[in-house]
């Protein structure tokens, strides 16, 4: 597969490869995907059964505080790599849709502190910001597979 647009110059390769960032992403990113199942099966056997509600919700404000984690170091990562933040070139749609991700699972933060909607609800919320989560893990998961179909086609050349 020919990749026209690289991911990444040699000097963010360069830079990508030597900061531990790198290794701290590598890591948080399955915890987090193992976190999220966990408190996937714990909501919907809330939703289910009706039961476990409190270990439920804990289970998605751990959930958030590894978003939270990751989305932080993950900036760092972007800014030492690409030299900003958030929204460089290479990654500029997966940082747009983790803005909605980081979004739903604020809000349900919110409204679990501040009330105003249902236990259920709250629920609902998050499923709906494990959704956003999925398809925002597969666009990177995208992203790393084209990163690496370069490298092989660089390689090669």
């Amino acid at each position: 597969m020919k990749i026209n647009k690289p991911l990444y110059s040699q000097e963010q390769r360069a830079k990508r490869d030597a900061t531990v960032w790198t290794l701290v992403q590598g890591i948080l990113a399955p915890v987090q995907f193992l976190v999220c199942l966990i408190s996937l099966y714990l909501v919907l056997q809330y939703l289910i059964s009706g039961s476990n509600y409190e270990l439920a919700t804990i289970s998605v404000v751990v959930k958030t505080f590894f978003l939270y984690l990751i989305m932080l170091t993950g900036s760092i990562w972007e800014k030492v790599v690409f030299g900003k933040y958030l929204f460089a070139d290479s990654f500029f749609w997966e940082d747009v849709f983790s803005m909605l991700v980081i979004s739903l699972h604020t809000i349900y933060l919110y409204f679990l502190m501040a009330g105003g909607m249902s236990d259920r609800s709250l629920m609902y919320l998050a499923l709906a910001a494990y959704a956003s989560y999925f398809i925002n893990a597969g666009q990177f998961i995208y992203k790393l597979r084209m990163a690496r179909l370069q490298f092989n086609d660089q390689v090669a050349a």
